[in-house]
């Protein structure tokens, strides 16, 4: 692998890192001193060098498991959810004490994914990572596990560090396993190999990829890195995969790990998270027409274009626009309640108006707030 193809490395002046649960722990489960001492040095070393390093850490549930007497990772949402309430304070405390060691102050940050894709709630998170950099703040970023339903579930960091990424306008998103980083099979197979650098997401086609490492602590895989991947590269934003043994050395550009280089262009980034971080709460069913205009055009979707609806949501929610075939073409952030719409099909704005008042002379979903699939 070229040594200037982590020319890209050296010059990222923000970078967003991530580190999973697994890479954290002791075999026990709890949190190993040791192993968050060897990161937070690599992050200093790196702020040492002018750039600016958001941390993107899970960790908060193991680090509860021992101070409530558990064995191992619960499987119930309410066992998890307290797990993660005692364990994020020990957590943050941890990086807290690690990077004054070097000067450095941390700052916690957590995220519910759903609520980024808000316009208000987006710009308020904006806002708070600027002014965190600003004063020379390292922001420790985990998702709200104390409160999440759905996500928790997941405990897809991944992709949370890849939104994190574009939000805070990353040079460079590095994440960092158990790994060595993208092998071209299962690296416990005989003569499975690295892969140094992915120029295309297209290239992994072929490649059969498996799980990170062994099930405990942590649940995300190896499929939820290369999401992660698909996620930032797509937009704009080189990823490093690395094990966190290396870490200092990823994030020095030195040619360890794997390399996913930038394939597209930076793009709205509550849309990307409107895309990424949501489940649809309905649907609504278009006819081929309003399709046309929503995915050629470009344009609002207006109830005239709209044949049925399913689901229970409110205003404001995420909702899957579909085809005639049923096939999810955009999702967006719907301004009418699942009740109200099935008044609204098929007519137009004058008629919404003639009929229901000037309050429902309005798009049911605003192309400011409507990203395509």
């Amino acid at each position: 692998m070229p040594a200037s193809s982590r020319a890209v490395v050296r010059a990222a002046k923000r970078v967003v890192v991530k580190i999973g649960s697994s890479s954290l722990t002791t075999a026990a489960g709890g949190i190993d001193p040791e192993r968050v001492r060897v990161l937070v040095d690599a992050v200093a070393q790196l702020r040492s060098s002018g750039a600016e390093v958001v941390l993107v850490s899970s960790g908060a549930i193991a680090a509860g498991l021992a101070p409530l007497g558990l064995a191992r990772r619960p499987r119930g949402l309410a066992a998890q959810q307290a797990a993660a309430s005692v364990g994020q304070g020990l957590l943050v405390h941890r990086y807290t004490e690690e990077l004054a060691r070097h000067g450095l102050i941390a700052g916690q940050v957590l995220l519910t994914l759903d609520d980024v894709t808000r316009r208000a709630h987006y710009r308020n998170a904006h806002q708070t990572f600027s002014k965190l950099l600003e004063l020379g703040v390292v922001p420790i970023v985990n998702e709200n596990d104390t409160v999440a339903t759905t996500e928790i579930r997941f405990g897809d960091n991944d992709r949370l560090a890849a939104l994190v990424a574009h939000l805070v306008h990353a040079d460079l998103l590095v994440l960092l396993s158990d790994v060595e980083g993208l092998y071209d099979a299962p690296p416990g197979l005989p003569g499975s190999t690295l892969i140094g650098d992915v120029t295309a997401l297209g290239e992994l086609d072929a490649v059969r990829i498996g799980p990170a490492g062994p099930a405990g602590v942590g649940t995300g895989g190896m499929e939820t890195k290369v999401e992660a991947a698909r996620i930032a590269t797509g937009a704009g934003i080189p990823v490093v995969l690395a094990s966190a043994e290396r870490a200092a050395d990823a994030l020095a550009g030195e040619s360890v790990g794997t390399l996913f280089h930038a394939t597209g262009r930076r793009r709205p980034t509550r849309l990307l998270w409107l895309a990424h971080a949501t489940e649809a709460k309905g649907t609504l069913l278009l006819d081929a027409g309003a399709v046309k205009a929503v995915v050629e055009r470009r344009a609002s979707l207006l109830a005239a274009g709209i044949t049925a609806v399913t689901g229970s949501f409110t205003a404001g929610d995420p909702i899957d626009l579909c085809g005639p075939d049923g096939v999810a073409v955009a999702r967006g952030l719907v301004n009418f309640d699942a009740e109200e719409v099935p008044r609204l099909v098929g007519k137009s704005t004058q008629d919404l108006k003639r009929e229901l008042g000037a309050a429902y002379e309005r798009e049911v979903v605003h192309r400011d707030d409507l990203v395509l699939l």
